[in-house]
């Protein structure tokens, strides 16, 4: 059996597109358990500027037209022995909806990813025009695939209650800690509590984030936000803090990767990720594999594994008053043996819940 993972991009683990970083190790680690994979990506040039990698890459070519398939895609499609499995990755992508009419024509088995594109809060964002989307083409996207793999409960309720099926596959993806970390700084005099990742306000609830953050400096005038990241809201993130009057206390590196993007989140006393929307953020993997303890919503889909590990703490989404709670209670505990216990545990949560190795193996199931 060959597994083709397609995806919009390069699977290029160094860029912010989370989705992307997911496949690239996900490819990796089935190629070395013995796998015959590849990733085919559709996007807008077709250089291979990427490092180097231990899976065939192939590019095709994305159009202005959103629903259009490449050429050169349709005819490697069709060219594919027949026990050849399709491994789609991301919602609300038109091309799939095309895609998914021409795979089912050519009697080609494909499966689906959505990473937390079917959440049931995300399904408010533009919910009109999302429901108009869905009963033209993301229905058809859905019906067509063999099964539909949920990383989170989150996602498997809000595909239920926007698609009732039988095709959940309940798994979260692993993550590939690196050699090469730099070491959890202690002792800090700056309680710095952080977020990386794209600046979309309403999806990350970074709204949220600086209106606890705000009510928690107000106590603690010895801490600092770092915000790693960038996108177009990155100005208007900036004019709400300014707002708030928090401009001294927090701080915007734009975005960053690999060994420097690690090296500012190992300064940090406490992470968060206080989304609305997930499929399983990568950052607060990175955070648990350096130490850093988190504070997270349960729409993140770590939520379970935060609080069954004790690697920081569980809130209710939404809840600015949790989120100041919880803030408050790790402050207290800072530099302290109790700090270093969910430091530990941090660690232990991703080399025993997200080991690739053990995950790549269920994934097997998802193509039978």
């Amino acid at each position: 059996m060959e597994i083709i993972h397609l995806i919009l991009g390069k699977a290029n683990p160094e860029r912010m597109n989370g989705v992307n970083k997911v496949v690239y190790q996900m490819a990796t680690r089935q190629q070395n358990g013995g796998k015959n994979v590849a990733v085919w990506g559709v996007t807008k040039d077709l250089i291979h500027n990427y490092g180097e990698r231990n899976f065939t890459t192939v590019l095709f070519q994305a159009h202005k037209n959103p629903f259009k398939i490449d050429g050169n895609l349709k005819k490697a499609l069709i060219e594919l022995n027949k026990t050849a499995v399709i491994h789609l990755h991301g919602g609300w992508v038109p091309m799939y909806a095309s895609l998914a009419r021409f795979l089912s024509k050519h009697n080609i088995s494909y499966v689906l990813t959505p990473h937390g594109a079917y959440n049931t809060i995300a399904m408010k964002r533009s919910g009109i025009t999302k429901k108009l989307y869905f009963s033209l083409f993301e229905k058809t996207l859905l019906k067509h695939a063999k099964r539909i793999h949920s990383l989170g409960e989150s996602e498997v309720s809000g595909l239920n209650e926007l698609y009732p099926n039988t095709k959940s596959f309940l798994l979260p993806y692993g993550f590939e800690i690196a050699n090469d970390l730099p070491t959890k700084q202690t002792n800090q005099e700056t309680f710095i509590i952080g977020f990386v990742g794209r600046l979309d306000i309403y999806t990350k609830g970074l709204d949220l984030l600086i209106e606890a953050y705000k009510e928690f400096s107000d106590k603690a005038s010895n801490s600092e936000l770092w915000i790693v990241g960038d996108s177009k809201e990155k100005s208007t993130l900036e004019e709400l803090v300014k707002t708030n009057n928090l401009e001294s206390h927090v701080k915007f590196f734009g975005s960053k990767f690999g060994l420097e993007k690690d090296e500012l989140i190992s300064q940090m006393t406490i992470f968060t990720h206080p989304s609305r929307n997930e499929g399983i953020p990568t950052a607060v993997l990175e955070a648990c594999a350096l130490g850093i303890p988190s504070v997270v919503t349960q729409a993140t889909n770590i939520a379970s594994y935060i609080s069954k590990y004790n690697a920081g703490i569980a809130i209710t989404d939404e809840s600015i008053d949790e989120l100041v709670m919880a803030f408050e209670s790790l402050f207290k505990i800072w530099n302290t043996s109790a700090m270093e216990n969910l430091s530990s545990n941090a660690k232990l949560l991703v080399q025993e819940a997200f080991d690739w190795d053990t995950l790549v193996t269920k994934l097997d199931e998802l193509y039978c």
